[in-house]
């Protein structure tokens, strides 16, 4: 999961062009001045440090000529080794060093966990730092945004940009005409509460996502367990957790399994899907169309296969992309994303080293191996739910890239698109084989139309376009939680057609979706943050909505022992403040899924303590907004000026 790839200074081509040429007249950006100016701190540095150790070693040779005692000699000796790691330190300073700060970096990072952003653990003493605003989000809507939204691909285009509410749409008799269109509705009743959460587990969640009609729920933990919950039934009245088999990841690997409770929850409980323990976690799982299967993935080159179906067998059939039989650590790339086709009968999969594999569940083989990409492939995704003939893929090489089935010559891809700066979490396509949207370790969302590609040929001309790590962070780690100023807020060959800020992907491979077609023409983009909050943006970039996960209500009020729990109902208007004795959690939210029909979106979230849980979010009026219709008049006054 570490890029791997990183920009080394000595190479700057900006250096290698002062040699030897003609006196020219060169325009420099304010980033480029600032660099140069350090450049000329540091050359003074290593000249004042250079002098200093001059003479250092001139005052030793005298203590030595002066016939100083053993003792001496050794005391002079160590001092003069202190001094010379102290000063060196500034003297590398120079290009192609490393300046003192760098030097701080790098023991820091040698000190850090190597494992996966999985080895962070949430609320457990850990050094955080007030993270910076690099990039505000847009307060106006973008040219480019506001083309998307009146193109008719996304949806109803509006008939006017101005700012309405769901009330005086009803009263504009313009509107009158016919019924409301069910996407127009759904435009005005953007999930926008607190909620409460609905579940809770013993173990960090790092999936929940709604089945494809949202008649059921799933989650995935990291104990490997797979829990599925039928959310056409009402809300549980009362609390009774049930005595399970319970699982508890060990720190230095494996699983302890021991009775007592796994988690709880106010949904209706389907079913737990004991999964074939991994490596770590499982990083990824997917539903076949139909919701009859599920598949899961950890870092392993094994993929299980499981029904989901109520009252049916826990069998779980493992499907080998290593092309051998049974689990072999040193043989194949663990997998970290897996998606099914349309038709349920492959899987596509992103895995370590680059690879990109496609697998027939039929004929129980590999039929497709790709060396794609120079890291590990987070995220890959089927462009088109009506075929399966174009992938997409997301790496920690920073870049994603298009592959057309049908013309694979040589494993050649179709193009790239270019415009991260670090690596890429995760991709969700539209599904109309045209749009997909990305994550990064940039702190971007950036939106993606695949028929604006660079061609590979370009790609791989470095005379045409620098390769991506040459514009990241050196040393940056993301699992860290802390995102240093950039130079570049995006590639100079930045061939997305719209960018998104304001969240924060930082300590694991943060999720973003598209809002449901049927409800709002997936005219919004939405995402977890590993700040704790929910980001809800319009395609113009604008944030239209917020969730602070940390004000979210517990799953029930605090009980003594024995006493029966009355769950909170997601429903009931938001209470002004939290209950007595409910302190905020902090909560990295991992994965948000958005109903299909219904104005609601359910969050998973890692919390302190080693602990997860999944909370339901409503559109709620103003009757049931916490503030009441003061605060929101406000709000709409604020939205309206575009504070």
């Amino acid at each position: 999961m570490a890029d791997d790839e990183l920009y080394d200074p000595s190479t700057d081509e900006f250096e290698d062009a002062s040699d030897g040429e003609d006196e020219t007249v060169i325009r420099v950006t304010e980033d480029e001045l600032e660099a140069l100016e350090r450049e000329a701190e540091w050359a003074q540095e290593r000249d004042e440090a250079e002098s200093l150790i001059q003479e250092v070693f001139d005052g030793s040779a005298a203590l030595d000529g002066a016939g100083g005692s053993a003792g001496s000699n050794s005391g002079s000796t160590t001092t003069l080794s202190l001094l010379e790691r102290l000063l060196l330190s500034r003297i590398l300073g120079s290009r192609g060093g490393l300046s003192t700060q760098r030097a701080e970096e790098e023991e820091q990072e040698e000190e850090a966990e190597e494992d996966d952003d999985d080895d962070y653990r949430w609320g457990y003493g850990s050094r955080r730092q007030q993270q910076p605003t690099w990039f505000p989000s847009h307060k106006e809507p973008q040219a480019a945004g506001v083309e998307l939204l009146n193109s008719g691909a996304f949806g109803r285009p509006d008939r006017t940009l101005r700012k309405r509410n769901f009330t005086s749409m009803v009263l504009d008799r313009s509107d009158q005409i016919g019924p409301f269109h069910r996407q127009t509705i759904g435009r005005m009743t953007i999930p926008n509460s607190t909620g409460a959460v609905v579940a809770r587990y013993s173990s960090p969640v790092y999936a929940g996502q709604y089945s494809e009609d949202s008649s059921f729920f799933y989650t995935c933990c990291r104990d490997f367990t797979i829990n599925i919950y039928d959310t056409t039934a009402p809300l549980q009245r009362t609390l009774k957790p049930t005595p399970t088999r319970r699982r508890r990841r060990l720190f230095y690997g494996g699983l302890d399994e021991y009775d007592g409770i796994d988690h709880e929850t106010s949904l209706k409980h389907v079913k737990t899907i004991n999964g074939i323990e991994g490596a770590w976690t499982i990083t990824d799982s997917d539903l076949s169309d139909d919701n009859n299967w599920m598949i899961y993935s950890s870092i392993t080159p094994t993929v299980h296969l499981v029904s989901t179906r109520e009252g049916e067998s826990e069998q779980q059939y493992p499907l080998h992309f290593s092309g051998h039989e049974g689990y072999d650590p040193g043989y194949g790339s663990g997998i970290w994303s897996v998606r099914f086709s349309s038709d349920g009968k492959e899987i596509v999969a992103g895995a370590q080293d680059g690879e990109i594999y496609v697998y027939d569940i039929e004929a129980r083989q590999r039929t497709l191996d790709l060396q794609g990409h120079r890291g590990d492939v987070n995220a890959v995704c089927f462009a088109d739910t009506g075929s399966g003939n174009v992938l997409i893929s997301g790496s920690d090489d920073r870049v994603l890239k298009v592959w057309d089935r049908r013309s694979l010559a040589g494993g050649k891809t179709s193009g790239v698109l270019v415009g991260h700066t670090e690596g890429i979490t995760f991709v969700s396509p539209k599904g109309d084989g045209r749009y997909a949207i990305s994550n990064g370790k940039d702190q971007a969302l950036r939106l993606w139309d695949i028929r604006r590609l660079v061609s590979i040929e370009d790609f791989d001309d470095s005379s045409q376009i620098d390769p991506p790590h040459f514009y990241s962070i050196r040393g940056y780690d993301y699992r860290r939680g802390f995102y240093p100023k950039p130079k570049y807020d995006s590639h100079p060959n930045d061939c997305s057609v719209m960018t998104y800020r304001g969240h924060a992907v930082m300590h694991t491979l943060i999720r973003c979706h598209f809002s449901p077609a049927a409800t709002t023409g997936q005219r919004y983009i939405y995402s977890g943050s590993s700040d704790g909050n929910i980001h809800i943006w319009s395609l113009d970039g604008r944030v239209v909505q917020t969730i602070d996960r940390s004000t979210t209500l517990p799953l029930a009020p605090p009980a003594g022992p024995g006493a029966v729990r009355t769950p909170h109902d997601p429903s009931a208007p938001d209470p002004v403040a939290l209950p007595r004795g409910t302190g905020r959690s902090r909560a990295v939210v991992r994965d948000v899924s958005w109903h299909a029909w219904e104005p609601s979106l359910m969050s998973t979230a890692w919390e302190s303590g080693e602990l997860g849980s999944v909370a339901k979010h409503e559109w709620k009026g103003v009757g049931k907004l916490a503030g009441g219709l003061e605060d929101w008049v406000e709000q709409q006054r604020e939205d309206a000026m575009g504070l």
